[in-house]
């Protein structure tokens, strides 16, 4: 295991959040914003996704459905101990925390997702060939470290695996087609500019498909694709606590929220 790359665990409150981290990515990149929600007193879950965190031949032998199973087993072990639980992911993570959302219902109550990442528009020329360039190429040059804050580094591999590319991109059409089963309230925060996903396209493609009454977004002015490691962090701390306190029965607050809240892009 790369130093760093190790899984969080906290255990708090009766308020639990399992946080997801990105594809080739691993805990390094989400731990400022675990640790936030863990100060705050909740139970907090960040595991190390299968395949990630050591060397790129690693994830190559991996599937979504390891991915996927790794965040529904920290999610489990919360909601058998918990009386709420969030998930909140960026990027591939915020595909996880989706598909959380779309088959969980309302044992899950709301996600918070970072510049997620459900479709694929911006590798298209790779896209048609991939079936055949999977099985003489192994990798081909990735994307890391996309922050624009100086001095921050993002531990990750430098490759993308082609044959755990290929599984996430049948992971994407599973997550995209189930969009409409997501009726829990949803903050999508999302990079203006970013060079790894095409936010735009991704943020247009999930608001128009959820059912979620209560749906928010966030432009995120200042970062690129790793945003929790970037000079909008705090920014994505301050939201995601508020909106888990707002949601999940503060003070003066109920929870579940009361029905046909209306969406709202702020």
């Amino acid at each position: 295991m790369l130093p760093g790359a190790e899984p969080f665990s906290a255990d708090g409150g009766d308020v639990g959040v399992v946080v997801l981290h990105g594809f080739t990515g691993c805990p390094q990149s989400m731990r400022p914003w675990a640790q936030a929600l863990a100060d705050a007193g909740h139970t907090v879950r960040l595991p190390l996704l299968p395949g990630h965190g050591t060397r790129w031949q690693d994830l190559n032998r991996t599937t979504w459905p390891q991915w996927y199973g790794a965040a529904r087993d920290a999610f489990s072990e919360l909601r058998s101990r918990c009386r709420a639980v969030f998930a909140v992911g960026l990027s591939m993570g915020g595909a996880l925390a989706l598909r959380l959302a779309e088959e969980r219902g309302d044992d899950l109550a709301g996600l918070v997702i970072v510049n997620p990442y459900i479709d694929s528009k911006n590798q298209s020329r790779l896209l048609p060939v991939l079936p055949l360039i999977r099985r003489v190429v192994p990798s081909i040059p990735g994307v890391v470290g996309d922050i624009k804050k100086p001095g921050q580094v993002e531990l990750g591999y430098d490759k993308v695996p082609l044959q755990a590319f290929g599984s996430l991109q049948a992971f994407h059409t599973m997550v995209r087609a189930d969009l409409a089963r997501v009726t829990q309230p949803l903050l999508l925060m999302y990079s203006a500019v970013d060079h790894v996903v095409p936010t735009a396209t991704n943020a247009a493609i999930i608001r128009g498909r959820v059912s979620s009454k209560d749906y928010s977004e966030i432009v995120l002015q200042d970062s690129y694709h790793v945003a929790t490691l970037d000079n909008d962090a705090g920014r994505i701390e301050k939201e995601s606590l508020a909106f888990i306190a707002r949601r999940s029965g503060t003070p003066g607050t109920p929870w579940p929220p009361a029905s046909g809240a209306d969406k709202a892009t702020p």
